[in-house]
């Protein structure tokens, strides 16, 4: 049984192993020992930060873990509001029309143009579930956990939430979006450049980008052919948020031109149908699986396992088991959705 909770300082060096483990495109999860432990201490700073009633500067980092083992199988997280310290980049493809009436001519071309639209929202982010742990329910919860953070705690969260989806590269990590612009405005490889942003060196970006905007058609074939598509390994994260309301609004990554997904907080379909319980503490037989979390935030803890739930009397009847996992006892108050 997986548990989401908050990441501690002891676990840095499982964070380090799944940021070597996610591979080439995954910028918030940089393999570099400093910067993640820097990451983990704003975490748990974020995370014991009282009377928060607007979202800031925070950062919140879960990892999953195995309740019998100890093991650390995943990453997730959420960025409280971007862009206030550390710019945040993206492209929106935009359209303009060309039109001469005395030639007959009337052509529509797509426009990438530079810009910072996300600023203030927060963002979804960190998503990793490592080889061994993909299964079953594993991948669900460590992604809608932060769906019932979001809908117990809303207010340290903006009103729009959204997610950046990783783009097509290869194994070697080349990507042909990056690869167009490497040729034309930059001097470092995607991997580099992929790093560089991971790390919090941004100011490159703002250097050498184009201010002006892109004529789509104007890139190579193969540039054009990834803009907005996603890495096979991130094709299952997409359809899930798809299916919780989160679409693309033509906003996509600066560097592999993966899409950018969005969806008001409350317009989450986990969000919009999750519901508290009170918490009884015995056996069941119940074989319905859902979503589960306690109702604290610094002490958050989040299931995806059996219980009994009672509509009439908005109760619950959890396991000891997972009632100790979710650090609850009978009385307690969960949130819950379904799986």
């Amino acid at each position: 049984m997986l548990v989401v909770r908050p990441i501690f300082k002891d676990d840095s060096q499982a964070l380090y192993l799944c940021a070597e483990e996610s591979g080439h495109g995954f910028t918030s999860l940089p393999v570099n020992e400093q910067l993640l432990r820097n990451r983990i201490e704003h975490s748990v700073d974020s995370f014991s930060k009282p009377g928060v009633t607007q979202p800031g500067n925070e950062g919140y980092l879960m990892v999953g873990v195995d309740c019998d083992t100890g093991e650390v199988a995943g990453t997730t997280g959420i960025e409280a509001s971007v862009g206030w310290d550390v710019p945040f980049y993206s492209y929106h493809i935009s359209k303009v029309v060309h039109s001469s009436p005395k030639l007959g001519v009337n052509n529509v071309v797509k426009l990438l143009t530079f810009g910072n639209n996300y600023t203030g929202c927060s963002e979804i982010c960190s998503l990793f579930l490592r080889p061994k742990f993909r299964g079953g329910l594993n991948g669900r919860l460590m992604s809608k956990s932060r769906f019932l953070m979001l809908a117990e705690h809303p207010q340290r969260f903006s009103k729009t939430i959204f997610a950046e989806m990783r783009g097509v590269s290869d194994v070697e990590g080349n990507s042909p979006f990056w690869d167009w612009l490497q040729e034309h405005f930059f001097s470092i490889d995607f991997t580099m450049a992929d790093y560089l942003t991971g790390i919090g060196n941004k100011g490159f970006i703002a250097d050498l980008m184009p201010k002006l905007p892109i004529y789509i058609n104007l890139l190579s074939k193969e540039a054009q052919a990834v803009i907005g598509q996603v890495h096979d390994n991130t094709r299952p994260a997409l359809t899930l948020l798809e299916k919780e309301g989160f679409t693309c609004r033509d906003y996509i990554d600066i560097f592999d031109a993966g899409p950018t997904v969005e969806c008001d907080l409350s317009n989450i379909e986990t969000v919009r149908h999750s519901f508290r319980a009170k918490v009884t503490i015995a056996e069941h037989g119940s074989s319905i699986y859902y979503l589960i979390s306690n109702t604290s935030f610094e002490h958050f803890r989040a299931v995806a396992q059996q219980a009994a739930f009672d509509a009439e009397s908005q109760t619950v009847i959890i396991s000891p088991k997972i009632a100790k996992a979710l650090q609850v006892e009978t009385g307690d108050w969960v949130r819950m959705a379904a799986v």
